[in-house]
């Protein structure tokens, strides 16, 4: 499994998701011309998405009922045109606004800034900046009334804006990269954009205008409260005093330096100012604004928590301050949960009953220290610098470590203790598992894509703990040698030196196994959408490669698969596929009759002995449980005259689960039913060899993208004289790892080998790439060395 993420940076602004009922609709007509609009009317406007300086991504729209009753808006639009314009483009609408809720229309947009939150529309129109016209109208064909459209009859609600030739009396301000033009009052609307909006920060779902509010004094402690959410969440402050801790590009965080005496509640609070803050940092400053609710965006989006922030302010620097010394995590400070990350929710953390406990469960403990000043000292690294440059890290004392100074993700152990360096505000440098970093390592915290981050201030430094890439032992010249590796997204196009990588890992590290079970091979011309689907020249490359680094001539087998059908890059026609040494008395059993789309089934010759009807074959490849997903192959091989049957396999990978940080606890899994319905498909196959022979020579490898304790496993191991024997379950708990995801090492890749072969495995996770910034692969491969016997040597 490739984790798929967006890039990873979080620059701040106000977010809310808004909300959109679906209840029925109440029956509307357009309006008389130039008459307010008493339900649904436009309440923030903003062009300046994905500019430089930008806050979000994308332009938008926002729109707001006013009524008492939902409206509404399918087959409604909202239309653009240009400052002078007369032709419009169209973003159409649908489903229901309810009363007093906002609804956002994302637009086009650029790579700046942060993403937007979840939009109810999204259309591609490119607004302008700085000036121009919306219009919302109730039907879907563009306007024909020219560059004068505001008192068209289709037209709900219409705002010019900047240098606009047309508007509602007089335009509204002219904007930029980083401001809006809101309403005001978001349930005024007098005709007269002049009057009705004002410009400030984007603040795209949330209607943050209205008649003025008396502000409430409050400390920090009080804003974020013993709460994943603030109990002060849309409420106006004032006199919020703190030394600021740290300055960002957009906002800044300040901290109390005379904290409460509850240690669920954090001292510390992010200031979002659009721009980059004027502060420096020791200022001692009161603040006045919004309190909001922050949903990064990006990988994950709805399933990320929210940070607590204040929006819309006006900051008074009062003098200057000690900035506080910063709240130590580990020995001597504040010690992390040891192994729950959540476990009195079911649902959303953010809106149901759930008891906050920072002291037993991970996500409580976090959000305690949410935008605090903080420390670790010696933090220890238990994953490499990822290509997003966040580095995972633990205090002194966390465990399970693996051998190495990793950290082993367990089915009651997610670690709660971890937490991520990233690079928001310096770079953040090369490390591996098993590394340390210099004196305390301190920074601010923050959370993006489903997980906490410490946002560091000043470059740690690495203490190489010795970590060094494994190799394993040769086997015998009686022992058969079976290996499996994810060569990730393996292609022509990747160069001579991934092609060489892997080369020198197959003869170095794995010492050159005999059968060598691929997955992620890609076709031949890679991820160009071309339709071609053979692998012969990524094959034959990777085989060149190999004895180029001083090992033996493999050949291969591997049938191509149906273009553009079973998952990865669009294009790249990933498969799995069989290397084996011809140097060996090893022999690849070729039965014809294999195709993309035909099921190798098991025969038995004259002496009741079971056979591929077609060797390679594919397994079961019509079953639903395939679907855009990697059909395995299943290959007959003779090892001094014995049979061993191999499948390889490359299940659904996790992505689209709930994040382990996220506001939904516990995670739902919603990939793993299909991994159980593909293993219940191999397990039926081995089943069916198992039949004619219990004791045939099996053996079941590949990415499963599913952990040793998984239920797909359990369905894969099966019950009884039949079980497959899963090696990785025959391993230490400290050594059960072949991949590394957000600095938990964990079991993706498996082997599993018939009852037959037991008296003589010997099992080896070879640990060269997921523990180190540097991969030729993201998974680790591993090997089992086997001696094949007759089925009536048990």
């Amino acid at each position: 499994m490739s984790a798929q993420y967006l890039p990873r940076r979080r620059v701040g602004a106000l977010v809310v998701a808004s909300s959109l009922a679906l209840a029925g609709a109440a029956a509307l007509v357009a309006r008389p011309a130039d008459a307010a609009s008493t339900d649904v009317v436009v309440t923030e406007v903003y062009g300046g998405g994905g500019n430089s300086g930008a806050p979000y991504t994308n332009d938008f729209v926002e729109l707001t009922n006013n009524s008492s009753a939902p409206v509404d808006v399918s087959g409604w639009s909202i239309q653009y045109a240009s400052s002078t314009g007369s032709s419009w483009q169209v973003t159409k609408l649908t489903g229901t606004i309810a009363p007093g809720t906002a609804y956002l229309v994302q637009e086009g947009g650029g790579a700046n800034g942060q993403p937007m939150p979840t939009p109810n529309v999204t259309g591609t129109i490119p607004m302008s900046a700085s000036s121009g016209k919306i219009a919302l109208v109730t039907n879907q064909t563009a306007l024909a009334c020219g560059a004068t459209c505001h008192a068209d009859p289709a037209v709900k609600d219409y705002v010019g804006y900047g240098t606009a030739t047309d508007s509602e009396t007089a335009p509204a301000p002219g904007l930029s990269n980083t401001t809006s033009a809101a309403r005001v009052d978001p349930k005024a609307d007098t005709d007269n954009n002049s009057a009705d909006f004002a410009a400030g920060n984007p603040s795209p779902g949330t209607l943050t205008g209205g008649p003025a509010e008396p502000p409430v004094d409050a400390k920090i402690h009080d804003i974020q409260g013993a709460a994943h959410r603030s109990p002060l969440e849309g409420k106006k402050v004032a006199n919020v005093t703190g030394v600021v801790t740290v300055k960002g590009s957009n906002g800044f965080w300040f901290q109390d330096p005379q904290p409460d005496a509850d240690p669920a509640t954090s001292e510390g609070l992010f200031v979002f100012t659009s721009s980059a803050p004027t502060v420096s940092v020791g200022d001692a400053v009161t603040v006045e604004g919004s309190v909001a609710e922050f949903r990064p965006g990006g990988s994950g989006g709805t399933t990320n928590l929210t940070t607590t922030e204040l929006t819309n302010t006006k900051v008074t620097v009062t003098g200057t301050a000690a900035v506080p010394a910063p709240t130590i995590v580990g020995p001597g400070g504040r010690v992390p949960p040891s192994t729950v990350i959540e476990d009195d929710a079911s649902g959303d953390v953010e809106t149901t009953s759930t008891a906050f406990d920072p002291a037993t469960d991970g996500l409580d403990f976090w959000e305690s220290l949410e935008g605090m000043w903080l420390g670790i000292d010696q933090p220890e690294v238990t994953g490499p610098t990822s290509s997003f440059r966040e580095l995972s890290v633990v205090a002194a004392g966390a465990g399970v470590r693996t051998v190495r100074g990793g950290i082993l993700l367990q089915k009651t152990d997610s670690n709660p203790e971890r937490v991520l360096l990233d690079d928001v505000l310096t770079p953040i440098p090369d490390a591996k598992t098993g590394d340390k970093l210099a004196g305390v390592v301190t920074g601010v915290l923050d959370y993006s894509f489903g997980n906490f981050k410490l946002l560091p201030t000043t470059t740690p430094t690495v203490i190489d703990g010795g970590v060094t890439r494994e190799t394993t032992k040769a086997s015998s010249p009686v022992q058969l040698s079976v290996a499996t590796f994810n060569v990730e997204n393996l292609d022509p196009s990747d160069g001579d030196a991934k092609f060489d990588g892997l080369a020198q890992a197959v003869v170095h590290n794995l010492a050159s196994p005999d059968i060598v079970g691929l997955e992620e091979v890609q076709d031949d011309d890679g991820a160009v959408n071309s339709g071609t689907t053979t692998a012969d020249k990524t094959l034959g490359l990777l085989a060149a490669a190999i004895v180029k680094a001083g090992g033996p001539q493999y050949a291969w087998r591997q049938i191509d698969p149906v273009n553009n059908a079973e998952g990865g890059e669009p294009g790249g026609n990933i498969r799995v596929a069989f290397l084996y040494r011809t140097d060996k008395p090893l022999k690849f059993v070729d039965r014809p009759g294999g195709g993309s789309t035909v099921a190798t089934t098991i025969v038995t010759d004259a002496a009741g002995r079971p056979h591929l009807s077609s060797s390679p074959g594919r397994v079961d490849p019509a079953n639903p449980a395939w679907a855009a997903t990697r059909v395995p192959l299943a290959g007959e091989f003779k090892w001094h005259g014995q049979t061993v049957f191999v499948v390889v396999n490359h299940f659904s990978s996790k992505g689209g689960d709930n994040p382990l940080w996220g506001r939904f606890q516990p995670p739902v899994q919603v990939t793993a039913e299909k991994r159980h319905q593909q293993a219940a498909v191999v397990r039926g196959f081995v089943d069916q060899i198992l039949a004619k022979d219990t004791g045939a020579n099996v053996v079941v490898l590949g990415d499963l993208n599913d952990f040793d304790w998984s239920e797909t496993a359990d369905i894969l191991v099966g019950s009884g004289m039949t079980a497959l024997i899963d090696l990785p379950r025959t391993l230490p708990l400290p050594e059960r790892y072949s991949y590394v995801f957000e600095g938990n090492s964990q079991i993706l890749d498996q082997i599993l080998i018939s009852q037959n072969l037991r008296p003589a495995s010997a099992y080896d996770v070879v640990h060269m790439n997921a523990e180190f910034p540097d991969q030729i692969s993201d998974h680790d491969p591993q090997v089992v060395k086997l001696i094949p016997l007759p089925s009536w040597v048990r």
